[in-house]
């Protein structure tokens, strides 16, 4: 099973105290946003994790951190770094900051493992399709060196995005013809180009996280699986998560899993470092649910002394 601390919020760079408290406890929970009553309970002794999945704009605070981690999990990163302004990113590091944190990242855990997310994607007075073609390309040549590949993927406009951000829907061509702009610039700096599935069917539509990344990164190898998606239309592999909506403090306006301020106020003053669960504790009335947890490794072959050198 593969575990993920960044799908609903960002739990690397706000919440990084009780994440490692919970790898060191060896456990954790986490509520079904459907039925909150519901709460999964999840083993994260190594032998029950098959990686674990990083998504964050700021590792700063789990660097020092990283490499008892990595001797015990497989894992890959997911590094978000897209050039806007504080209109849309009010509460994250500078970017030139970011790009110090990202250096030091892939001296720790290896440019094999990191991933940059350039991503979401959206068009509005201020953010026109050419300042992306020439942002993208100014962080490419940064990023290159430090990364084994690059996805970007277009903000999903529901009507409070789009009052947030002024954001302009964009049509199938329109978005194509961005993506090879994009692309060209990931070329000129040898940087492997992924298109999220999610907005985008063309040549290189992929998932986010596949398990190819993850044994290519880590040296292992997987069962072949099918890759059904965290949500409709994705092709990633299915992970857990750790996480929970309305819970993170970097309030970018074009984010969908923040939804209700209120909400967010209200969850961010209800974290506990020491609880199970990332937000609030255990309940009366819970229905704790030990959760299945398959691997999707590949069994090490064991080898006998009758085989054949």
């Amino acid at each position: 099973m593969l575990i993920n601390v960044g799908l609903r919020t960002d739990i690397a760079a706000y919440y990084s105290d009780w994440l490692f408290r919970r790898f060191g406890e060896g456990y954790a929970y986490s509520r079904n946003p459907l039925f909150p009553k519901r709460v999964s309970v999840y083993d994260l002794s190594p032998g029950k994790v098959d990686a674990v999945l990083f998504c964050s704009k700021n590792y700063a605070p789990v660097l020092s951190r990283l490499p008892a981690l990595l001797a015990r999990y497989k894992t890959l990163f997911h590094f978000t770094l897209n050039g806007y302004g504080a209109d849309l990113e009010p509460a994250v590091p500078a970017i030139e900051e970011r790009l110090e944190t990202l250096a030091a990242l892939a001296k720790i855990a290896g440019r094999e493992r990191i991933f940059w997310r350039y991503d979401p994607i959206l068009i509005n007075g201020r953010y026109s399709a050419d300042w992306h073609a020439e942002t993208y390309a100014a962080l490419a040549e940064k990023i290159a060196p430090y990364a084994a590949g690059c996805i970007v993927n277009f903000a999903e406009l529901s009507s409070k995005i789009r009052g947030a951000t002024g954001a302009l829907p964009l049509s199938y061509e329109e978005k194509s013809k961005l993506i090879g702009r994009l692309q060209t610039a990931a070329s000129r700096f040898s940087l492997p180009f992924r298109v999220c599935a999610m907005e985008y069917s063309g040549e290189f539509a992929g998932g986010c996280t596949t398990l190819s990344d993850i044994a290519t990164a880590n040296g292992c190898g997987f069962r072949e699986t099918k890759h059904l998606g965290n949500r409709r239309n994705c092709l990633c592999i299915t992970s857990r998560d750790l996480g929970w909506y309305n819970s993170c403090p970097a309030r970018c306006a074009y984010c969908n899993a923040n939804r209700d301020d209120k909400l967010l106020a209200e969850n961010l003053a209800a974290h506990d470092p020491a609880s199970p669960l990332l937000i609030g504790s255990p309940q009366a009335g819970d229905i704790l649910i030990k959760a299945a947890q398959e691997t999707v490794l590949e069994p090490i072959k064991q080898i006998s002394l009758f085989d054949e050198k």
